[in-house]
């Protein structure tokens, strides 16, 4: 028997408690492709945020997905502490030449203060407009990277992984600049009216880092942060698996983790239960390619997977769809949700 409709914040608000609403919610990480609704260049639309909200707004009313995502990009954090970002003409604005050039400028770095950055301001106006237009029916999704994974963009892979190994005295001080800034951002955007957070932690995945030293870094980073984070929050590894670290991921206080294509979602519902709930995991970079029989087929297959029972919420697995993905496969993944996803879960 179908069940009467629900709006998008009572379908992601039962499904969080692991149970069945109407039928199974829908993330598109759709971040870049309101430029090309509004016809605008990627750093145009990035430069305003009633341009995102405008994007925002569109494409959920186009493709009926059930959150609103006022994520900018990732180099946003690193371009507040006064890091370059190059722009691109088909992808997302990415962090140009690290911020700090050597691991002694650490004592250098100063702490942002989040409401004062003009960068950062963006992205909290568009947040408040998205909660002012939407009345709040709509769940809004705010964003932060990892105090853990942030030392990526300022200080570039190799002396990251050299601090982390030979300097644990200099790798606790950028920490903890990072660990304060993390929280402070995390909630003002819970201020503004982000509804939860995604933590973005893709250093932390055992794809990168061994499992035991996930245990000692980043693990307890998490478990510091996500305590202090004032409302819900999703851990996204951005592609990279988590099935190794799973026990571990369920003690941070995170309520919901966005899970890898490389990993059977049978074996991540067995495996997480009814402790958090899923998110994903079709393949991203995959979409560009696809065609009707093979979306649906791929949508079908995950929601047969992970849909029974609640706790599952179909979206990609990077947390970020490549701005070349057809607008023909975001409507078919739309469709097939509305084919396949009605709950009671049956073999249709």
């Amino acid at each position: 028997m179908k069940r009467q409709a629900m709006t998008p914040k009572e379908r992601v608000s039962l499904t969080l408690s692991h149970q069945e609403p109407d039928r199974v919610p829908l993330m598109l990480s759709l971040t870049m492709h309101g430029a090309r609704e509004l016809g605008l260049s990627i750093q145009e639309y990035f430069s305003k945020a009633e341009h995102v909200v405008e994007g925002q707004l569109r494409m959920q009313q186009k493709y009926g997905h059930d959150f609103l995502n006022p994520f900018f990009y990732s180099a946003l954090e690193v371009e507040a502490f006064g890091a370059e970002v190059i722009y691109s003409e088909d992808g997302p604005p990415n962090s140009g030449r690290p911020l700090l050039n050597d691991i002694s400028d650490i004592g250098k770095l100063h702490p942002v203060d989040v409401r004062k950055s003009g960068v950062l301001y963006k992205m909290l106006r568009a947040i408040e407009l998205l909660k002012e237009k939407t009345k709040g029916a709509i769940p809004i999704m705010g964003s932060v990277t990892s105090p853990f994974s942030l030392p990526v963009m300022q200080l570039g892979f190799d002396k990251y992984f050299e601090l982390i190994h030979f300097n644990r005295k200099c790798f606790d001080q950028l920490m903890g600049i990072n660990e304060s800034f993390c929280v402070d951002w995390a909630n003002a955007q819970l201020s503004a009216g982000a509804d939860a957070i995604g933590y973005a932690d893709p250093v932390s995945s055992p794809t990168i880092i061994p499992r035991e030293l996930y245990a000692e870094t980043g693990f307890q980073i998490a478990r510091r942060c996500i305590s202090k984070i004032r409302g819900n929050v999703a851990t996204n590894f951005a592609s990279g698996k988590c099935l190794p670290i799973a026990g571990m991921i369920m003690q941070t206080g995170t309520m919901a983790v966005v899970v890898s294509a490389q990993e059977d979602l049978a074996e991540l519902k067995k495996t997480f239960g009814k402790k958090l709930a899923l998110v994903g995991n079709l393949n991203g970079l995959e979409m560009r390619r696809w065609n009707t029989e093979t979306t649906f087929h791929s949508v079908k297959e995950a929601i047969l997977k992970a849909a029974p029972g609640g706790g599952y919420i179909l979206s990609d697995n990077h947390g970020e769809i490549p701005f070349q993905v057809p607008e023909a496969v975001l409507m078919d993944v739309a469709a097939a949700v509305k084919r396949y996803g009605q709950y009671p879960i049956t073999n249709q």
